[in-house]
């Protein structure tokens, strides 16, 4: 296993910053020009989608792609909004910036910005459910539980490594696990997706010890060797739905695809084809291709979202 074989699925979140909002939101235009989309039957009055995710988190990348295939099929414009984190994201969502974040962890890991942002938000469901939160080692680290880890800052050079400053993984571990763990004597490095899986692809290949945030659904927990650590006293929190946000008003405006979007869920053996396939079969710059090889691959689903 080599790390250019990783960075396949990792140079879209190469060198991201904070990209400025564009508000693109569907709706008639200042003219009062019909809008209509062409293929979404006459019942909306939206022709264009705005999709905001972050590129480094690839559920909402896959997620993003799968919506954009089905979307322009059906005669709308899709627009992306690649933001490198989540505080951002659910401004612009709340602000009407984004019309839609395809994959939120917003009942546990992002339930401080659902606080914050929520009033403004509009929640059309689940897609997937089971979504967790770990901290995980390699399969060879002979550390079973979070609660192993007390006194053990000298194997790991005192370090777990993480993600953004602003995932909500990166506060839960810091707030919530470190103290219920008793992990004072670990540092808590925060830095991207992109860097940890680096860190954590250097630490294989040289089969030393490391420990770094992670979570499920995620393609890394299959493609390097590492195992979670167990978490008896729950400081990770409870599994979580994986949900669908919208700007506040987008029901409304966009009648069609809300309900699409909506009653759209998948089984975690789909879901694994879909990320497998945009990640590491294709990659970047062939995101179109993958999806058409899910829809391939999972006949059913393409039939249930284009009929």
């Amino acid at each position: 296993m080599t790390l250019n074989r990783h960075r396949r699925g990792l140079r879209a979140a190469a060198g991201l910053a904070a990209i400025a909002l564009a508000a693109t939101a569907c709706g008639s235009d200042d003219e009062g020009s019909d809008t209509t989309a062409s293929g979404n039957g006459g019942g909306d009055s939206c022709a264009s989608v705005t999709l905001g995710f972050i590129p480094s988190w690839t559920d909402g990348l896959s997620m993003a792609h799968l919506w954009q295939d089905v979307l322009e099929d059906k005669g709308y414009e899709v627009e992306f909004e690649e933001i490198a984190d989540a505080a951002p994201l659910y401004a612009g969502l709340a602000g009407g910036d984004v019309d839609v974040y395809p994959s939120a962890w917003s009942e546990v890991t992002h339930a401080d910005y659902m606080d914050e942002y929520g009033d403004d938000i509009e929640d059309l469901g689940s897609w997937y459910g089971g979504a967790v939160l770990t901290l995980a080692v390699p399969e060879y680290v002979d550390i079973e539980s979070i609660a192993d880890l007390a006194g053990q800052a000298d194997r790991f050079d005192g370090r777990i490594v993480g993600i953004e400053p602003g995932a909500g993984l990166t506060r839960t571990t810091k707030d919530e696990v470190m103290p219920t763990y008793g992990l004072d004597d670990f540092t808590l490095v925060e830095s991207s997706t992109t860097a940890m899986l680096a860190e954590l692809q250097a630490a294989v290949d040289a089969q030393e010890d490391i420990v770094v945030t992670l979570w499920r659904p995620f393609w890394a927990n299959s493609e390097f060797p590492v195992k979670d650590l167990a978490d008896p006293e729950g400081a990770l929190g409870d599994a979580e739905g994986l949900h669908t946000l919208a700007r506040d008003g987008f029901s409304d405006d966009c009648g069609e695809v809300a309900e699409l979007m909506g009653g759209f869920s998948l089984t975690d053996e789909q879901y694994g084809s879909l990320e497998n396939l945009v990640v590491n079969e294709y990659g970047e710059g062939k995101y179109d291709e993958a999806i058409t090889a899910f829809f391939e691959e999972n006949p059913d689903v393409e039939e249930s979202l284009k009929g």
